[in-house]
């Protein structure tokens, strides 16, 4: 049996059409592609942790990255991957090992997207650093 776990979303992201929990899987689809960065990094990246799925909470962090504006959206967003990713090791009934070894990897995905998602979150955009820049 298959347990129910409510994974956060907020209700609204910026600019985005709807929120995630409304979202059709199409939209999903288009504004989300998992935990890796797409390409070799899916491999680097994969959506499970020691056979558990977490890519909904990947799929979440990506919505949220594509319809945040500010900085404060984007550490909302990795905070919530993080909490998500947690959510999800801890409804497991897994071994005390398998679960450290999942919860240190969340730990390294959420440090991950924390120092080195900037470009990821700010493309297509101008963060409040560029917009300082080309006023001054």
């Amino acid at each position: 049996m298959t347990k129910q776990i409510k994974l956060y979303a907020p209700e609204k992201c910026g600019n985005q059409p709807c929120c995630f929990h409304d979202a059709t899987p199409e939209q999903i689809k288009a504004a989300a592609g998992g935990c890796g960065p797409g390409g070799l990094g899916d491999y680097l990246v994969p959506d499970t942790m020691w056979g558990l799925s977490v890519k909904r909470a990947c799929e979440i962090h990506d919505w949220e990255y594509k319809y945040g504006k500010t900085l404060q959206d984007k550490i909302n967003a990795d905070n919530n991957l993080r909490d998500n990713l947690v959510r999800l090791i801890k409804a497991q009934d897994s071994w005390g090992w398998l679960e450290n070894l999942r919860l240190r990897r969340a730990q390294t995905y959420y440090e991950m997207v924390k120092n080195f998602g900037g470009p990821s979150f700010w493309k297509d955009k101008s963060s409040i650093y560029e917009l300082r820049e080309s006023t001054a």
